[in-house]
């Protein structure tokens, strides 16, 4: 990992495909993080543009350290679930920075992992962290992201993932029946057809289907008010399908890594529902996988209520890269 030898203002910011987050900083201390919708702007160079000439002061950043929300490949991500293109070098020599980072942005949430506290974090069963075991980042938002985090001596080692692509299993007939729905509408159905905003509009048309319920489209923000709220039958089916198949899934990843440091639940559609996650079949699914529920039973599951822990783990790669 090449680390900075001329420490500066750092400009950090977290790329989704809903919105752009971006702060600057400066001396140890953070300015408020810029909010802008994607959909606002054609492109990232546009959007960047637009918030450099808002805050602009009299000291440009020197580096920047961006997360997106996409496979990153030679420095060069096209983000999953929009057009924006984001391409490390291009920004290094038109703006230029002397130093251009770009992660995957649940990399940056694994970057944050180790630095969360109880005040950010609500427990979702299971019993204390094992120290020194990997720990795992899962979040449904405008995708569903996955990264893993591996202490040692040094630190840590952050893994990006594209587990979010692999294919979705049932839990249940009645899941098969919403796995086939959607199998006949997609080909392949991965998890992050269901495990997503775009996913609980899906799983929402698939029960209201397979019910044989006349039901406008919903976006994911009506459904998981319409289930809180208990107005509509098929709503709170959706939203306890999605708890419970994120569950399995999270158990899964538990499995796959060996995470006893814990499995944390970030992204931007949990949060707002702690209480009815908390209440839901999230847990069960995790532990159950048959012969290895006593293994799952004492690693603990985190939902993140901190809205901005992109930043926390950028903040933590900044340190690592040298530029304070």
């Amino acid at each position: 990992m090449m680390k900075a030898t001329t420490p500066g203002r750092v400009l950090l910011a977290d790329v989704g495909g809903t919105n752009a987050r971006f702060a600057q900083q400066t001396d140890g201390e953070l300015s408020a993080i810029t909010h802008m919708a994607v959909s606002d702007y054609d492109t990232f160079q546009e959007a960047l543009a637009t918030y450099l000439g808002a805050v602009a002061t009299a000291e440009r950043p020197v580096h920047v350290i961006l997360a997106a929300s996409g496979v990153v490949h030679n420095g060069r991500c096209a983000l999953t679930n929009n057009s924006w293109v984001v391409d490390a070098e291009e920004l290094r020599r038109v703006h230029e920075f002397s130093t251009v980072r770009l992660i995957n942005d649940f990399e940056a949430v694994a970057w944050a992992l180790p630095r969360l506290g109880p005040s950010s974090l609500l427990q979702l069963g299971g019993q204390q962290r094992q120290p020194g075991a990997p720990l795992a980042a899962i979040g449904p938002g405008t995708g569903l992201g996955m990264a893993i985090s591996i202490p040692h001596p040094g630190g840590q080692i952050v893994l990006s993932s594209e587990g979010g692509h692999s294919t979705m299993a049932s839990g249940s007939l009645r899941e098969d029946a919403v796995i086939e729905h959607l199998r006949r509408r997609f080909g392949h159905v991965s998890a992050e057809r269901i495990l997503s905003g775009a996913g609980l509009e899906n799983l929402h048309d698939a029960l209201a289907t397979i019910e044989g319920a006349s039901l406008p489209k919903r976006r994911a923000a009506d459904i998981t008010r319409a289930a809180i709220e208990g107005t509509c039958a098929i709503s709170h089916s959706a939203v306890d399908m999605f708890c419970a198949m994120l569950g399995s899934v999270a158990g899964s990843l538990a499995l796959a890594l060996n995470a006893r440091g814990g499995i944390f639940i970030g992204g931007g559609i949990l949060r707002h529902m702690p209480d009815y996650l908390a209440a839901s079949q999230f847990r069960r699914r995790f532990e159950e996988k048959g012969r290895l529920r006593t293994f799952l039973k004492p690693i603990p599951a985190y939902l993140i209520l901190d809205d901005d822990v992109a930043f926390v783990g950028l903040r933590n790669l900044m340190e690592v890269e040298g530029l304070v």
